[in-house]
């Protein structure tokens, strides 16, 4: 069975943004302007996109 994939693209810079945030960013693997990453589509994924959304979108959902 295959696994659920989302792919998250970062859509705002992390300058000037607590220091949490830069940190969800870089666990995200994001860390530069319009980078896109394919992850995997489970519960702690899902809660860090939701702490930061005014900083990535998601682009996909596959699976």
């Amino acid at each position: 069975m295959a696994k659920k994939t989302i792919v998250v693209k970062q859509i705002g810079s992390p300058i000037r943004r607590p220091a949490k945030q830069r940190q969800t960013l870089i666990g995200l693997g994001l860390n530069k302007m319009h980078k896109t990453r394919e992850l995997e589509d489970t519960p702690a994924v899902r809660g860090m996109v939701a702490k930061i959304p005014h900083l990535v979108e998601i682009v996909e959902e596959k699976g």
